[in-house]
């Protein structure tokens, strides 16, 4: 009786341990930007939805502030499996992809609604995309609206494009470079995280970023005016690494598939709103200088030519892309 005993408690055990396994099951995410930025609440959402959905079995690790890797090195790390999942910039995929650069040329997206047409999921834009970078070994789960670009510059207003002659301008992909250079700016290649310092040591003269970094990365301290240029849709994606995707259970894949799309559908929906708050608030802090119609159309011709360098390096794929937008 005692050894009968014995082997009930000896199977309870091991059930046991086996279920605390099960309820281990974690992904770790990597992020460059902070938790209170609108991308990090995005992941949150995904967070708490993805553990209450699966009882557990799936646990979310969000490692904010490029605590793991920087952006720059968030693609190589998941498609090697070094970390299952991390956010990145649409651009990051560009050394292999060059046609992920397409919200990137001037003024390709001049208005919300293109941009919601692009990058709904199903989208011949979309779709291409996401199956591009799948062959690098990493699967897009969801996109995240960022929001538009617009230029950052000390002591100095850029309102014209003439005022960009001679600038070294911080960026953050190869078409926003080829942007500056067509103004006769300099471009220098910088991730998020290091424009802080750059601007408050004086290593460039003006930057390009998302009208939200100005105040998650309290860019304003260093920075005298911001001047809207609208030039660009930004773009971040949350991918994992395809093992890992295919190793997680269908039910499991399915409720982070559902976490996803709907954390995206609501972040798009939110984004004019984000923005409009931010500038509101960046009122007092920083000056803030709008363009008339008249100003942004010269910004308009002056960069046309960025489209044919884009589609020379980007190939058939950049060239299909591009005729989607005309539709658009």
């Amino acid at each position: 009786m005692k050894k009968i005993c014995k082997l009930f408690v000896l199977v309870a055990m091991v059930f046991s341990l086996s279920s605390v396994a099960c309820a281990e099951k974690t992904l770790r995410i990597s992020l460059q930007l902070p938790m209170k930025h609108h991308l990090g609440q995005n992941l949150l959402d995904f967070q708490k939805e993805v553990e209450k959905e699966s009882n557990g079995s799936l646990k979310i690790e969000i490692y904010p502030s490029a605590q793991l890797y920087k952006d720059k090195e968030v693609p190589q790390a998941v498609a090697s499996g070094a970390i299952e999942m991390g956010v990145a910039s649409l651009t990051r995929f560009a050394g292999t992809i060059p046609a992920v650069d397409l919200f990137y040329v001037p003024f390709m997206f001049d208005s919300p609604e293109k941009v919601v047409k692009a990058t709904t999921p199903g989208s011949a834009i979309r779709t291409s995309l996401d199956e591009a970078i799948l062959g690098t070994g990493t699967r897009v789960l969801w996109w995240q609206a960022y929001g538009s670009s617009i230029l950052l510059t000390k002591k100095e207003m850029i309102k014209t494009p003439a005022d960009m002659k001679g600038k070294k301008v911080r960026v953050f992909g190869k078409t926003l470079g080829d942007t500056v250079i067509a103004l006769e700016g300099a471009p220098t290649m910088m991730s998020g995280s290091k424009q802080f310092l750059a601007y408050q040591r004086g290593t460039v003269d003006a930057g390009m970023t998302g009208i939200t970094a100005v105040k998650s990365r309290k860019l304003y301290e260093v920075m005298d005016y911001m001047t809207l240029t609208y030039n660009a849709d930004i773009e971040f994606i949350v991918i994992i690494n395809e093992k890992v995707w295919q190793g997680l259970s269908d039910s499991e894949r399915s409720i982070i598939t559902k976490a996803g799309l709907r954390v995206e559908k609501e972040l798009r929906e939110k984004m004019g709103a984000i923005e409009k708050d931010t500038l509101a608030w960046a009122q007092d802090k920083i000056k803030v200088v709008d363009l008339t119609d008249a100003e942004r159309n010269e910004w308009r011709e002056a960069t046309k030519p960025v489209v044919n360098k884009y589609m020379e390096r980007s190939g058939d794929l950049g060239k299909q892309l591009v005729m989607e937008a005309a539709k658009l």
